[in-house]
């Protein structure tokens, strides 16, 4: 038994983690592991992704530390432990351990570090209560007692806390400054494994909600390399290929992405704490199958990702638009942007509202495509700044000013050229190709329509592909009107009313009534009578 006790340690020193719970755990059944394994064990469990069996040990070794009366350590277990139960959501129960450490710190009135660890605890649960504020304060108490006595370990992981909490109370790049400090003692090897993996993902994830990505692949790129390093990690191993996986959908990996996704979410399935990130996994693989044009499958994932706590929006909506279901798409998006408070969950929710009020004809597209201005001002994000443009450009082109919508389209497709974003960069050329037909600009508009076509078919974006080949093939007559518009006016001309028109060609009312709008601008017409009068003279019957 003593030579599995030694593979245990070794591999523990190692960092191969399946290995060594399998050699602590043998030991541990014959009773021969002391206090120092016993905490080896609890974190070996953890990051193989082993949640129950984790609780059961650092409760072990909790109580080991209080029998030899060595009440410190016996804190730094029940901080583990709580830990660990607060990231799974378990909040009244590990929010009772912290209470009891609390009380054991109290009763001796030791004045020791362990104190800021529980504290980094109190503004953990708060997090996740959603009180940013006493979060926020609880973190900084954590930063303190960790500096003041000298710990790497618990001023990174409370300035990662610290900083993620200023983004949530609007003072952005005060909170980005505090994650990149955080991350240098993560970088530099001073904090352990569970805090490592913990802190990169925390900082990713921040990171992705600011849309900031030269720091997102920066980081993923980091926790890569760390994660390879040992190859039966399991908790945050997961995370870390749905962070890879993200950024090859970016930048039109598509199939890699899918791929990456499959892999992650088998990783995923093994540990308990995280759900999250599975909802996350799920719904990433509901996007490709949407963008793909696999809109069965599609549902599917959603469902699957709506299952585990994610909210399948904006990209249920935006395959519902795709569908034709115009009514639906706009009712989902409506509902999903009443319910976000914080600029930074509208900020991901604006541009699919944008597009799906343009196709229901609804005004509030550039309301919401102000507020995404302001929003990407606000947070100074390069990839919110392109999404803001290719929102004008298209509202413009909406409102009948092809000239402007030009001009902001243009920037857009910089913008998204920049950002290496094919996907992004081919649908703002489809409307730059539309806003350079709409000015007589026919050269252009074909080139701009023709690229978007490639970049599609190459993407494997089959429905925008089929859409922008309709676009690019149609020789723009007078008023440069789509196909579907010709449809439209010449049921118009037939006598029909929209609900007739809209019962014809299977597309809903609003869909129509635009369409109508949209004749009567680009004719420069003012009634129904005078669009049937064109109608007639240019042979469109």
């Amino acid at each position: 038994m003593t030579g599995e006790i030694d593979q245990g340690r070794e591999a523990f020193r190692q960092h191969a983690w399946a290995d060594a719970f399998s050699g602590l755990s043998g030991a541990d059944r014959e009773g021969l592991l002391e206090l120092d394994d016993l905490e080896r064990l609890a974190v070996a469990a953890y990051l193989t992704g082993l949640d129950t069996q984790s609780t059961e040990v650092w409760t072990r070794a909790h109580q080991a530390a209080l029998r030899v009366d060595d009440v410190a350590r016996a804190v730094r277990c029940a901080f583990w432990l709580a830990f660990g139960l607060l990231n799974r959501g378990e909040l009244a129960r590990g929010g009772g351990w912290v209470d009891r450490a609390q009380r054991l710190l109290d009763d001796r009135a030791l004045k020791c570090v362990e104190h800021g660890y529980l504290r980094y605890c109190v503004g953990l649960r708060s997090v996740f209560e959603g009180d940013a504020s006493v979060a926020h304060a609880a973190f900084s108490r954590s930063v303190n007692v960790g500096d003041q006595f000298g710990d790497p370990q618990l001023a990174a992981l409370a300035r990662v806390g610290q900083g993620r909490c200023l983004i949530y109370l609007g003072q952005v790049a005060d909170g980005v400054a505090l994650l990149d400090e955080a991350m240098v003692a993560v970088t530099a090897h001073e904090v352990s494994p569970i805090a490592v993996g913990d802190a990169y993902c925390t900082v990713i994830e921040a990171c992705q909600e600011l849309f900031d990505l030269r720091r997102v692949h920066e980081w993923t790129a980091a926790l890569s390399q760390w994660c390879d390093s040992q190859p039966t990690l399991v908790l945050y191993r997961g995370q870390c290929l749905i962070h890879r996986a993200e950024i090859m959908h970016l930048h039109g990996a598509w199939s890699d992405a899918v791929d990456e996704v499959g892999r992650a979410c088998d990783r995923l399935a093994r540990a308990a704490t995280t759900r999250p990130a599975m909802g996350a996994a799920l719904y990433l693989r509901a996007e490709l199958h949407r963008l793909r044009g696999e809109f069965a499958s599609a549902e599917a994932s959603y469902g699957e990702a709506n299952e585990v706590g994610r909210d399948p929006q904006p990209g249920l909506a935006l395959m519902r638009l795709a569908q034709g279901q115009v009514d639906a798409a706009h009712s989902a998006m409506r509902r999903a942007l009443d319910g976000a408070g914080d600029p930074v969950t509208r900020a991901r929710l604006l541009a699919p509202y944008v597009e799906i009020c343009l196709a229901a004809s609804d005004v509030a597209a550039r309301t919401a495509a102000d507020e995404l201005s302001a929003i990407a001002a606000e947070l100074n994000a390069d990839f919110l700044r392109a999404a803001s443009a290719h929102c004008e450009g298209a509202v413009l082109l909406g409102e009948g000013d092809a000239r402007g919508a030009s001009a902001a389209l243009h920037h857009a497709c910089t913008a998204w050229r920049a950002l290496d974003a094919p996907y992004e960069l081919a649908r703002a050329r489809v409307l730059f190709g539309l806003a350079c037909r709409s000015v007589g600009d026919a050269d252009t508009a074909k080139m701009e329509l023709d690229a978007a076509c490639r970049a599609f078919k190459q993407l494997g974006a089959l429905p925008d592909l089929a859409r922008a080949e309709e676009l690019s093939g149609i020789a723009p007559i007078a008023g440069g009107l789509t196909k579907r518009e010709v449809e439209v006016l010449a049921l118009v001309a037939g006598g029909k009313t929209n609900r007739a028109i809209a019962d014809t060609l299977f597309i809903s009312e609003k869909t129509v009534a635009r369409h109508v709008s949209n004749i009567f601008t680009k004719l420069g017409l003012s009634s129904r009578s005078a669009a049937t009068a064109y109608a007639y003279e240019h042979k469109l019957l």
